[in-house]
């Protein structure tokens, strides 16, 4: 059984009102890498980049 139209919808309009994206570029076998890097640490891909973001702009921030 696949996803419900009312669902995709409800996913559509999540995804556009909640969320921004963009690209990140990476030398080939460097994201292999950080997923088995993620999935090491018992997060999504995702959530380990959103992670090393944060942590480097509390980092960054701490330094000024």
């Amino acid at each position: 059984m696949g996803i419900s139209e009312a669902r995709k919808r409800a996913n559509d309009k999540y995804l556009k009102e909640k969320v921004e994206e963009f690209k990140v570029r990476v030398p080939k076998g460097k994201k292999d890498e950080i997923k088995a890097h993620a999935e090491a640490q018992g997060e999504s891909t995702n959530a380990f980049i959103n992670r090393a973001i944060d942590e480097t702009m509390e980092r960054d921030t701490a330094k000024d």
